[in-house]
């Protein structure tokens, strides 16, 4: 079997015109590239250079295997270059799935973090329903999802990400705006904005039945935006995310601590049986640092 590293010398040899140049160029002894060479030969079976004085040219074999010895290295630097581009890009688009509450600011930082340290790498961003990206993640057409627990899905590996406490959104000149927490009893009576159906929603009507309290939903919205919306042109009150509500400033509304607490979860969540890529842990990593930084700036303002 030939050495590879008699290849490069005798590749080195040729670029240099002989064997004492290529080795003052290499910064090796002349003997060693003369074995080398002279082994090679007898490896293949036949001269690859006619010596002369300080010179070596190819013989016509040598040339034709020189030829060949080319393709081979032009084969490895194309291997050498796609490995880097599959350690620095990876194999595709990374593919993001995510809830609407995340989308617009800890996702994005933290896309913008990995594309920093890895330029050129594709992100493809979804923001589609949670059946959606529960499903995506179970038959592996996203690498990461970041959406509200669902039941009944299988493979699919998950952990906690973020648990955040629901808030009460009110007009500002609404009359309970002055209160500093506000309670289920409160809001006998009120007129509600509800959110769509879902484990969030029913967490809300349980809360209020615990109580003794009938919910007065008289308008339905899904996202947290629009029933913010609603409240500002006050049409009801609602129970929300922080996290979206909190990015709405131009909204005549406040934000009010509800009791008793009603946590909205998100999970994230990855096809299993399929280990993560280089770049999918680097973006699990930084959800993980922009996600404690939230932490922090909510624990901060309070």
């Amino acid at each position: 079997m030939m050495n590879p590293a008699h290849l490069d010398l005798f590749r080195a040899v040729l670029r240099h015109g002989g064997m004492t140049r290529a080795a003052a160029a290499l910064g090796v002894g002349q003997p060693h590239v003369s074995r080398a060479i002279a082994q090679l030969e007898a490896d293949l079976g036949f001269a690859l250079f006619v010596r002369g004085h300080g010179s070596a040219s190819p013989t016509p074999e040598g040339e034709a295997f020189a030829r060949e010895v080319e393709r081979t290295c032009a084969g490895l630097e194309h291997l050498h270059h796609a490995a880097r581009q599959i350690r620095d890009l990876g194999t595709g688009p990374l593919r993001v799935a995510c809830q609407p509450s995340l989308a617009a600011r800890l996702l994005p930082r933290a896309i913008r973090r990995l594309s920093a340290e890895h330029p050129g790498a594709r992100v493809a961003l979804h923001v589609p329903s949670p059946d959606t990206i529960w499903s995506w993640a179970s038959s592996g057409q996203c690498d990461i999802g970041l959406v509200r627990p669902r039941p009944g899905y299988a493979g699919v590996t998950g952990e906690p990400f973020l648990t955040v406490e629901a808030v009460c959104a009110l007009r500002r000149d609404h009359a309970l705006s002055r209160k500093r927490v506000i309670t289920a009893h409160d809001l006998a009576g009120e007129p509600m904005v509800a959110g769509g159906p879902g484990m969030f929603q029913q967490a809300i009507e349980d809360t209020f039945a615990r109580a003794g309290i009938e919910l007065r939903s008289v308008l339905m919205a899904q996202y947290t935006a629009a029933r913010c919306g609603l409240v500002a042109e006050g049409l009801g009150v609602a129970i929300v995310d922080p996290i979206p509500a909190r990015d709405l400033v131009g909204l005549p509304i406040v934000l009010r601590p509800f009791r008793p607490r009603v946590l909205i979860e998100t999970l994230l969540i990855r096809p299993a049986g399929r280990p993560p890529g280089h770049l999918v842990e680097r973006l699990i990593g930084f959800l993980h640092s922009e996600r404690d930084a939230l932490a922090f700036r909510a624990a901060t303002s309070e």
